[in-house]
C-alpha cells in the first residue's frame, strides 16, 4: 500500500490545511552511569549527554551556517510564488488567517510539511553537522521520517499562532521511541516575543498522553492537538536561540511554542529522523486512534478518486510512503 500511495501522492502538490506506549529500550552502561535515551559516540560531551538524559533535549549552538539557511529560505519564497511546485508538499495555513480574505505570498503560508521530495529543502535532512549529532541518538542507519519548515506568522489577536503543547509521538506509528529525534533548527533569532519553544524537561521519561483540541476562543489549526492531562505546576523553561542553534528533543518530550508578539514571521526549520531498524505499529484502538482518523479523513476524497479504498489505508502506509533514507556523506558511514 505505502508504494502505492508513492504513487498516488509523488505528484501531487497538497494544499491541504492540516496544521501504545513507547517501547523501552534497554540501557547502556558506562562507567556508573547508565544511559537509555542516546548511544555511544563521540560527537556529544558526557555533560550534553547527561543533559538529554535527564531532560530530553539538548540545545547545540551555531550548529548550521547562516548561509546554508538563506538557502532554504530562499526555497521557501520560490514556493511561496509558485514558481516551484514539489510533488507530495503539504501547504498550511493559520485558521485566522484561512478564515480571511487571501493573503498572497508567504504571508499566506504558515508551515510546509513532507518536502522529502524537493532536494532543496531536504538538503537540510542530509546535512552532515545535524547527521552526525542524530546518529548519537537513532544509531548509525537514519531514517528522515517528517520534514517542517515553519512560518510562524504574527498573531492577529486571537492567539491561533500558539502550538499547544504536544507529544510529537502521537502522531508517529513508529517505534521504539527511544530511537527517534527532532532536530529543530533556528533559521533566525527567536525568543518569546516571536515565540519559541517551550518545554517540560523530563517529561519524555513519561508515557504517551492523550491529546485533544484545546478549547481555545480564537479556534486551533487542524492538527494541532495538545496533551490533555499533565501537571500545570511542572516547569517549563523557554529556548531562545540565534540563528544557526539547533534543538534535538525526544518525541516524548512535552512542548510548544508560544504566540508571535511581533509584527515579522519566525522561520525554523526541522526533520524528525528514526533508526532505519523501526517498527512500524498499528494504531487501531489505541489512544492514537483518532488521529489515525483524522488524517485518512483529509485525504479521503484523493484516495477514492484514484481508486483506493480508503478503509484500507492506515497511519501505517501514510508514514512509510512519507519516510526517505539519508544517505549518508562517506566520513560518516
Amino acid at each position: 500500500m505505502a508504494e502505492r500511495l508513492k504513487t498516488i501522492f509523488g505528484h501531487l502538490n497538497s494544499d491541504a490545511a492540516l496544521s501504545q506506549n513507547p517501547t523501552v529500550s534497554s540501557g547502556v552502561d558506562l562507567g556508573h552511569q547508565q544511559f537509555r535515551y542516546t548511544l555511544n559516540n563521540p560527537v556529544l560531551s558526557y555533560e550534553q549527554r547527561k543533559f538529554y538524559e535527564d531532560n530530553g533535549y539538548v540545545v547545540i549552538r551555531n550548529l548550521v551556517p547562516k548561509e546554508k539557511l538563506d538557502i532554504y529560505r530562499n526555497r521557501f519564497e520560490q514556493i511561496c510564488r509558485k514558481e516551484v511546485v514539489v510533488p507530495g508538499l503539504t501547504i498550511m495555513r493559520d485558521v485566522a488567517i484561512a478564515r480571511s480574505e487571501f493573503v498572497p505570498g508567504q504571508q499566506a503560508i504558515t508551515k510546509l510539511q513532507e518536502f522529502q521530495n524537493d532536494e532543496v529543502l531536504f538538503g537540510y535532512c542530509a546535512l552532515p553537522e545535524i547527521i552526525r549529532y542524530v546518529q548519537a541518538f537513532t544509531g548509525k542507519e537514519v531514517k528522515a521520517m517528517h520534514t517542517m519548515l515553519i512560518n510562524k506568522p504574527p498573531d492577529p489577536g486571537k492567539k491561533t499562532s500558539r502550538h499547544p503543547l504536544h507529544q510529537d509521538l502521537h502522531y508517529f506509528p513508529f517505534r521504539p521511541a527511544d530511537r527517534i529525534v527532532c532536530s529543530w533548527t533556528a533559521m533566525e533569532k527567536v525568543n518569546r516575543e516571536n515565540g519559541c519553544l517551550v518545554v517540560l524537561p523530563g517529561s519524555h521519561k513519561g508515557e504517551l498522553l492523550q491529546h485533544d483540541y484545546p478549547e481555545w476562543e480564537g479556534g486551533v489549526n487542524k492538527l494541532y492537538h495538545g496533551v490533555r492531562d499533565f501537571d500545570p505546576n511542572a516547569p517549563r523553561v523557554h529556548l531562545p536561540m540565534e540563528t544557526g542553534d539547533t534543538v534535538f528533543f525526544h518525541p516524548l518530550l512535552i512542548h510548544g511554542s508560544g504566540m508571535n508578539k511581533t509584527k515579522g514571521f519566525r522561520k525554523s526549520i526541522s526533520c524528525h529522523y528514526a533508526s532505519a531498524d523501526i517498527d512500524f505499529i498499528d494504531v487501531k484502538g489505541s489512544i492514537q486512534d483518532q488521529v489515525e482518523k483524522e488524517l485518512l479523513q483529509m485525504v479521503e476524497k484523493l484516495l477514492v478518486s484514484k481508486g483506493v479504498d480508503p478503509k484500507a489505508v492506515t497511519l501505517k502506509d501514510l508514514w512509510m510512503f512519507k519516510s526517505r533514507d539519508v544517505t549518508l556523506p562517506e566520513n560518516l558511514n
